[in-house]
């Protein structure tokens, strides 16, 4: 019996693949708990379909970030803070304030998960950051930190 697997199975193979399995193990387990499909030639052709579809996404996806990874590469953000007496910063510029600051100033949005763990602003002046969108594409983002 063929099947097309749908998740992978640590014995047989991953998601995707085509194999050909024995009836009783294809069809009471591989089938039954939903790790496989009976591989007909309309399923297949429904698996391919849906490959090509993914891929066209993925393509869309990239060329978006790589688009947003230029507009931040230009974009420049001022952060106004208010000063302590001796000149440091109440605290520090979160990653919140800063993808807040990238929404009002410039319209562009992204999450502050993109933006990396080691963001720790805690001086007055001009500071680039680097982002992470996804699929291995970084963009810097220039920041200015003004104290009040």
């Amino acid at each position: 019996m063929k099947i097309l697997l749908i998740k992978d199975v640590k014995t047989l193979g991953k998601a995707g693949e085509v194999k050909e399995v024995k009836d009783g193990y294809g069809q009471n387990f591989l089938i039954a708990k939903g790790f496989a499909k009976h591989a007909t030639a309309e399923i297949l052709a429904q698996h391919k379909e849906d490959e090509k579809i993914a891929a066209e996404n993925l393509a869309k996806e990239i060329a978006s970030l790589k688009d947003l990874a230029i507009k931040l590469d230009k974009a420049e953000i001022v952060i106004t803070k208010k000063l302590g007496q001796n000149g440091q910063l109440f605290g520090s510029i979160t990653k919140d304030e800063v993808a807040h600051a990238l929404l009002e100033q410039h319209n562009i949005e992204i999450d502050k998960k993109h933006i990396t763990d080691k963001l720790s602003i805690k001086t007055v002046g001009e500071h680039d950051l680097d982002l992470r969108l996804g699929h291995g594409i970084h963009a810097t983002l220039h920041v200015d930190v003004v104290g009040e």
